[in-house]
């Protein structure tokens, strides 16, 4: 059971990249991106574990407002408008990732995320559109540890992929902040909690499955810190 179900997930795959050099090659770029797969989202073929499991977490958290949409294998060769069309998002930003930092100023005693107020890792959900701010997060820690940790003790970087692939258990571009296997600390910029109408898009946990939620139910069950971390 499990060999066929498998067995059309990859026809679905398969059919649905056809589709889209098919109309790569009749229409003009912009357009095939904006029409590719818009009408193919997970909901009308047979959701993968990683989706299964994403949901049932989600669920259990009392989340109910969530979708779950599956994109083409060059969705990140797209532009932002054709991304926003594909997902059928109301802008592009409402487009948002999530990337995995590591203090690598931190004293030798931190080591994991037992400690979310002072953490050896972070998660930053940021807009697409916007610029993260290192500095804004690193000053946010600071007052956050009421100025006992010193400064110069927080250097928020990028954090290698094999590391954030083994914290969280996703690989690039395929991160979000739901069920990873580590309880890594969440950033959500403000920005994102602005948004009107307050439904944006991350990674789905997998690199061509997007995840669509309402802001204030991932605020209540990831209770993350709230910061105004990005410009644009």
């Amino acid at each position: 059971m499990e060999a066929l179900e498998e067995l059309e997930r990859l026809q679905t795959r398969i059919l649905q990249r056809i589709t889209h050099l098919e109309l790569s090659h009749r229409l003009p770029e912009s357009i095939s991106h904006s029409l590719s797969l818009s009408t193919s989202p997970t909901a009308n073929s047979v959701a993968s574990a990683t989706e299964e499991r994403l949901s049932a977490v989600l669920r259990a958290g009392g989340v109910k407002d969530f979708s779950f949409k599956r994109v083409p294998s060059d969705y990140y060769d797209w532009p932002l408008e054709s991304r926003r069309d594909v997902l059928g998002a109301p802008s592009v930003d409402h487009l948002c990732k999530s990337i995995v930092l590591v203090n690598t100023q931190a004293p030798p005693s931190v080591i994991d995320c037992s400690d979310h107020n002072n953490s050896k890792y972070y998660v930053v959900v940021v807009q697409y559109t916007a610029r993260f701010n290192a500095e804004t997060v690193k000053n946010f820690l600071y007052l956050l540890n009421n100025g006992k940790v010193p400064k110069r003790k927080f250097n928020l970087r990028l954090a290698p992929e094999d590391v954030s692939q083994k914290l969280t258990g996703f690989e690039h571009n395929g991160v979000t902040c739901i069920g990873m296997k580590t309880d890594i600390p969440v950033i959500l910029d403000e920005a994102i909690v602005k948004l009107n109408p307050d439904f944006f898009w991350l990674g789905g946990g997998e690199i061509d499955l997007k995840l669509g939620i309402r802001t204030s139910e991932l605020i209540d069950f990831v209770k993350p810190f709230i910061v105004n971390c990005s410009g644009t």
